[in-house]
């Protein structure tokens, strides 16, 4: 069959800082490959809709698979569902990803029929047989005996893990555009995943709901097989965090230096993953480890609290000391709460100006899948999809939304004056020209980009959008919810992470009081 599998548009942040190859869906497409399928790819990051139209009337496939990793893009997504039907009546249009699988039965209404099934949890355990199962019977019915699969019809079994993460590949040759995608100054940069899943539970999450908690690694010797085959220079590794098992990242590392593979690497970890295993991240250095993003969250201890990252401040500022002394520039995320006020503001302001990192302030979002979703006891103020992209503000805000915006904008702006326009030209003068000298201009392009993306005016005009598609509501508040109630592939406890005893007993340690969840 043909099958066209596309990756939907560039959200508000991803405008500026980095644009990423769509792996998950590239995986998707290796498979059906695999299964004997012609596949294109097209991603619409760095393609329009004129081109995605373009491919539909001129090649016309039987099958378009479209990936769902965030909520901000589901409109989208079932607005060209409709538009392709309309074009090709008996195309069949699935989806999957990350956001898709915790509002599957919304996105299938929403459709009015466009849609034809939502592949929830990891689809290259059952893509191949779906559409297989798609090509003889369209009944929604007899779709849903597949794992993960959801219709207009209800919902089949459990979505199921694949058997081995070795076994999986993306399709990076199906890009048409490799040179376009890039993180901060990785221009180009590929992407890579050693591992999937998070042992950890941070109530804001929902990488560790969607993974029943479980940890998954790629061995190390597939690993670097599937770095060797990368062309670009830079690297993004994707896990959610990185090198929580020392054993693992030392092996991958050693296996890197014995082929002699340089590249320039991305990746995001926990401080105190960071702080337990500095022997893996020294090691890191020496092959190319040149940035890092930590999730430090908040800088209070009730922020902290809050989020449940049980990592204690101390620890954070000693993380990023340990970082700089390694000479590895670090990007932070700050939490910022609809609840702050001026002076929590510029708290963080004056924090961020004193620091050498690169500080990014997300907004304080509940989604679908996360714990806060339900325990969250303050009543959104839009189910708007497009709003959930953690730089709008879904919850009631202390200040009036307009001067909540000045202030998050004005806080964002720190990062702005430091690290971006001329300033950052001539502090990153050889590496711009090193990029330039290759074509590449990613980087310097979005050095000038971020008035025209931050500004508080569009901020508060995308609220005074039509809304077109609602989430439904949250459940009932609960200051307690059962995680089994939240994941997208059942918990299989402590035989679901890859990682040794004293691992186990490290996470245990920084997760929360009280008995282990599964």
């Amino acid at each position: 069959m043909k099958i066209l599998a596309a990756h939907p548009s560039s959200l508000m942040y991803t405008k500026i800082f980095l644009r990423l190859e769509p792996l998950g869906i590239e995986t998707i497409a290796a498979e059906l490959r695999r299964a004997g399928h012609d596949v294109r790819l097209i991603d619409l990051q760095v393609d329009d809709h004129a081109a995605y139209f373009r491919e539909i009337e001129s090649w016309r496939p039987d099958v378009v698979a479209f990936s769902c990793n965030y909520l901000a893009n589901i409109p989208e997504i079932v607005d060209l569902a409709k538009a392709t039907k309309d074009r090709l009546p008996d195309v069949f249009f699935f989806v999957g990803g990350h956001s898709a699988s915790f509002v599957a039965a919304d996105m299938i209404a929403h459709s009015d029929g466009a849609i034809d099934c939502v592949l929830k949890g990891e689809g290259e355990a059952t893509v191949a047989r779906l559409i297989e199962a798609a090509a003889s019977d369209r009944d929604p019915a007899s779709l849903i005996e597949l794992p993960g699969v959801v219709t207009a019809a209800g919902a089949g079994p459990a979505p199921a893990f694949v058997r081995n993460l070795d076994d999986h590949h993306p399709a990076r040759d199906l890009l048409r555009h490799r040179r376009k995608y890039f993180i901060g100054v990785l221009d180009p940069c590929a992407s890579i995943e050693f591992s999937r899943g998070c042992p950890w539970d941070c109530s804001f999450c929902s990488a560790w709901t969607f993974y029943g908690r479980s940890y998954r690694v790629k061995s190390a010797e597939a690993s670097v097989d599937e770095l060797a085959s990368i062309r670009e220079p830079g690297v993004f590794i994707v896990d959610d965090v990185a090198f929580i098992q020392a054993e693992h990242g030392m092996a991958i590392g050693e296996g890197i230096a014995r082929r002699g593979i340089r590249k320039q690497y991305y990746l995001e970890t926990r401080g105190d993953v960071l702080l337990r295993n500095k022997d893996v991240f020294r090691f890191w250095k020496t092959l190319g480890l040149q940035y890092m993003f930590l999730g430090v969250e908040a800088i209070d201890e009730e922020g902290l609290k809050r989020f449940r990252k049980r990592v204690t401040l101390s620890k954070n500022f000693e993380a990023l000391e340990f970082a700089r002394s390694l000479g590895i520039m670090v990007a932070i995320n700050i939490i910022a709460d609809p609840s702050w006020d001026h002076q929590q503001f510029e708290v963080i302001r004056q924090w961020c100006l004193e620091i050498p990192e690169i500080v990014n302030i997300s907004v304080n979002t509940p989604y679908p899948g996360t714990e806060s979703w339900v325990t969250e006891a303050r009543k959104l103020t839009t189910r708007d999809y497009r709003l959930f992209d953690i730089q709008h503000a879904v919850l009631p805000t202390k200040l009036p939304l307009h001067e909540f915006y000045g202030e998050l904008v004005s806080t964002q702006q720190v990062l702005n004056r430091k690290h971006l326009g001329w300033r950052a030209v001539g502090a990153l003068a050889g590496i711009l020209a090193n990029n330039l000298s290759r074509g590449q201009t990613n980087t310097l392009r979005m050095l000038w980009k971020f008035n025209s993306v931050f500004n508080p005016e569009l901020q508060l005009a995308d609220h005074r959008q039509t809304v077109k598609y609602e989430m439904s509501t949250p459940p009932p508040h609960r200051d307690v919810v059962d995680p089994n109630t939240l994941y997208i592939h059942p918990a299989r406890g402590r035989r679901g992470r890859a990682i040794d005893a004293d691992t186990e007993n490290f996470v245990e340690q920084t997760r929360i009081n009280g008995k282990p969840a599964v």
